[in-house]
């Protein structure tokens, strides 16, 4: 089984940061792509930002030029630095990732279970 794990949520007022961090284990896995969700209340989950292996990132338009995704290979790593946070950026945020499973081989995404992010105004 492999295991996505974020932290690093919180209260946080508009125009301040928060920097979320989502940290995989299991065994004999690698990550393909890796990336940020968020889902506020009464609205559908989407993309915030995703980066892929080689470091090709994609960012929701709303968050460009004040979130960064970056992540660790080597430790499995991810995290998503969040600035000039506004209100609206309220939500619980997910990490996700494409896992390549080694034995059996499988490819297979996987979720954490969320953080909590409040802006407050």
């Amino acid at each position: 089984q492999v295991q996505l794990v974020e932290s690093g949520g919180g209260l946080v007022q508009a125009g301040g940061s928060l920097r979320l961090s989502c940290a995989a284990s299991g065994i004999s896995f690698s990550i393909r792509s890796m990336g940020w969700y968020r889902q506020a209340p009464g609205k559908q989950r989407e993309l915030v930002a995703r980066v892929a292996t080689g470091g090709t990132t994609d960012y929701a338009d709303s968050v460009k030029g004040r979130f960064t995704i970056s992540r660790d290979n080597a430790k499995k790593t991810g995290d998503l630095q969040m600035n000039s946070l506004k209100p609206e950026d309220a939500a619980v945020y997910y990490c996700n990732a494409e896992v390549e499973v080694f034995s059996p081989y499988r490819l297979i995404a996987v979720w954490g279970q969320g953080t909590l992010v409040t802006v407050s105004s």
